[in-house]
């Protein structure tokens, strides 16, 4: 169970920390789905930062355990959001969605499921 932790958790934070970095720099990918959302486009950085905060959070897991259980449940929380808006403008285009959310619920499944701490 130790090594899928380990797996997943990495594998989770480098997807979603390198979706940080494309809204971070000001790529036109996250700034059309803003538009397409109709979300602010000053939202953009401030998603990108909560990106990169559960990035972190599921790394600084290996020191606090309790910290990655809380960043990948806030990567969760952050991805229901997203599909939210996504559905509420009628947008059914979630492929993307569906990886990460997945990538996301489990990370917080293996730090649940972590019976080694």
């Amino acid at each position: 169970m130790f090594a899928a932790y380990i797996t997943v958790t990495i594998f989770a934070s480098l997807l979603n920390g390198s979706a940080a970095v494309v809204y971070l720099i000001g790529h036109e990918f996250p700034k059309a789905q803003a538009d397409m959302k109709r979300l602010p486009r000053s939202w953009v950085p401030v998603l990108g930062m909560l990106l990169a905060a559960g990035s972190l959070g599921l790394l600084g897991s290996f020191a606090v355990p309790m910290l990655g259980t809380l960043a990948a449940a806030g990567l969760v929380l952050y991805f229901i959001g997203a599909v939210l808006a996504h559905l509420r403008v009628g947008s059914r285009k979630l492929v993307n969605w569906t990886g990460f959310s997945a990538t996301a619920v489990a990370a917080l499944a293996v730090s649940l499921g972590d019976d080694w701490s």
